[in-house]
């Protein structure tokens, strides 16, 4: 159940966000699904003839207000791409912590708003959004979509598909990445 304000609210935003008056800015939205399943059926239909085709993929996008929901969506959603598959596993650290308080299993199993999670499951073909600016110029800014192309040890090897530089190559590195709010925890938590 959501409150009447927040979908009227909800729906003003997107109308503002496009400059379209149509209901949700003329983006379709689902509320209330049987379950993940269903969902990404009903968003990503026939997935497997038209996961190799990046228009069908930037064009879609499953919204949640909670990010175990979303790490749930993206672990299905990923699962139904090729076989070709990598895990990157994040590098924590509490910055402040000078007598090893904090051991890195607690770390790693920290799920903070704007961090991504201690892993990162990708497949050939899925989609990528970047959280942070890396190169603006180049065109890799918070939010840009990109496809994931190949893998290397440390970086991955990505395909920008959205904007002025649609089609351009790029490896993306690993980031140190802290969250903004910083009485969050006793420490301040950094995810490489």
């Amino acid at each position: 159940m959501a409150k009447r304000q927040a979908v009227e609210a909800l729906d003003r935003t997107m109308q503002d966000i496009t400059g379209v008056t149509l209901p949700f800015g003329g983006k379709i939205m689902v509320m209330g699904d049987k379950s993940k399943h269903d969902l990404i059926d009903a968003i990503f239909p026939y997935l497997q003839i038209n996961g190799a085709d990046s228009d069908y993929i930037i064009s879609r996008a499953i919204l949640s207000t909670k990010n175990e929901n979303v790490n749930e969506i993206n672990d299905q959603l990923i699962d139904r791409f090729g076989d070709d598959e990598k895990v990157y596993y994040s590098f924590d650290e509490a910055e402040d912590d000078r007598n090893n308080f904090y051991p890195m299993e607690f770390l790693n199993s920290l799920t903070v708003s704007g961090l991504p999670p201690h892993y990162l499951w990708l497949k050939i073909g899925c989609p990528i959004i970047l959280l942070r600016n890396i190169d603006p110029f180049n065109g890799l800014c918070n939010g840009t979509r990109l496809i994931c192309k190949g893998f290397q040890q440390n970086v991955n090897d990505a395909e920008i598909d959205v904007g002025q530089h649609a089609g351009k190559r790029t490896f993306l590195p690993r980031i140190p990445l802290c969250p903004s709010e910083d009485n969050m925890f006793p420490f301040r938590l950094k995810r490489k």
